[in-house]
């Protein structure tokens, strides 16, 4: 049996001991040395080559993703991000992802055992999967890093519709076919006849950023994100394609009505449904029923609540994470008339689980590296 070194990097000596010990419980990994800033990880992961790193981020002298960065520019490493389950270490854990992080773990408090039981479950199933995962794909798949001048969001303001971004200028193409979106489609009262849905776990924040920053302004469809994350991830998740996108990027709210030129991500801890509410309109409604596939949001659930709507044309798309939630949702939906459906190249894919379960079901019309997917949402919605 193959062991596997891991770097241990947290600047408390306590939390050293406790993610070491956790680690130690399973014999195919082995804490090779622990760090107590980046400089220290960067340094070690030069030296000892390690399989994969555990990092926090907020350390002295160099903080996580700084030396996060480093190392995926000079030694490119699998990461797993120990995150506080704050708003700010939301924010700053999904910036780690768009970074070459591969997946993060809540940081035990260290008073539960009942918690740590969870951390070490957790930690221990992601650093299997870390393990394998080729992290270079990172640098030959660099993200669009451009950031938009968009208002901010205040935190606890209750949801309003917001108007068209008529204003801005259209971004540069990704690439130089991609048809040129009407202007028309604007219209905040313009029906909702097309739209997109997108299913991704493992690697999907990265993923979402590539894909949902290219699609061009005035898009004339919404979109609707599953992504497998907790609670407070995920609105940070939207606040960040927010400020990196041409579309309107929100949080999901219960009775939000879709608008073209939207995206919605679903909240975490909820599944996220979208029903009829008027001729060419659509709601959001969301649920707190039991987990599908493991998850909640599921992706499966919001496919399924697709399949009565099909005066729309819909365009589906499954991206990197474990597992199989969605393919047969993307099944499902192939057979009921959906246009478009689209799975991850395993090329870009850091974890190629949910679009190898849809290519083996032969749903599949397109199968395409990440940075090829908003050109073909664009020609499959505008044409």
């Amino acid at each position: 049996m193959r062991t596997y070194d891991v770097l241990v990097v947290d600047d408390s000596i306590f939390m050293r001991k406790i993610i070491s010990d956790l680690i130690a419980e399973d014999p195919q990994f082995r804490v090779v040395a622990t760090a107590k800033n980046g400089r220290e990880a960067v340094e070690m992961v030069k030296k000892l080559k390690p399989n994969a790193v555990t990092m926090d981020i907020e350390m002295p002298e160099m903080n996580g993703l700084d030396a996060l960065k480093a190392i995926m520019t000079e030694h490119p490493t699998p990461v797993i991000m120990l995150s506080s389950l704050t708003q700010e270490g939301a924010r700053e854990t999904i910036v780690a992802l768009e970074r070459g992080a591969v997946d993060f773990v809540g940081k035990p408090s260290g008073s539960i055992s009942l918690d740590l039981h969870k951390v070490k479950t957790a930690l221990l199933e992601k650093l299997h999967m870390a393990v394998t995962t080729n992290v270079s794909k990172f640098s030959a798949n660099p993200l669009r890093t451009r950031l938009l001048n968009k208002p901010k969001a205040t935190e606890n303001a209750p949801w309003k519709p917001k108007p068209p971004f008529t204003e801005k200028p259209a971004p540069p193409k990704v690439v130089p076919a991609a048809p040129t979106v009407p202007l028309a489609a604007s219209s905040a009262s313009a029906q909702v006849t097309q739209l997109v849905a997108i299913g991704t776990s493992t690697g999907g924040p990265r993923a979402l950023h590539q894909v949902i920053s290219a699609i061009p302004a005035h898009f004339p469809a919404p979109v609707v994100i599953v992504q497998h994350m907790p609670p407070n991830f995920t609105k940070s998740l939207a606040q960040r394609l927010d400020s990196v996108s041409e579309l309107h990027v929100m949080e999901a709210e219960d009775g939000m009505i879709l608008q073209n030129g939207s995206a919605y991500v679903a909240p975490g801890g909820y599944h996220m449904m979208i029903a009829r509410s008027g001729p060419g309109a659509y709601r959001i409604y969301l649920s707190k029923e039991d987990p599908r596939n493991g998850h909640r949001p599921s992706v499966d659930v919001l496919f399924e609540s697709l399949l009565p709507l099909k005066e729309l044309k819909r365009h589906i798309v499954l991206m990197t994470g474990m597992g199989a939630d969605g393919a047969k949702g993307m099944l499902a939906l192939k057979k009921a008339g959906a246009v478009t459906t689209i799975a991850e190249s395993e090329e870009t894919c850091i974890v190629y689980g949910m679009p190898r379960a849809a290519v083996e079901l032969q749903c599949v019309t397109h199968i395409l590296p990440q940075q090829e997917i908003a050109h073909q949402l664009t020609r499959a919605v505008v044409t």
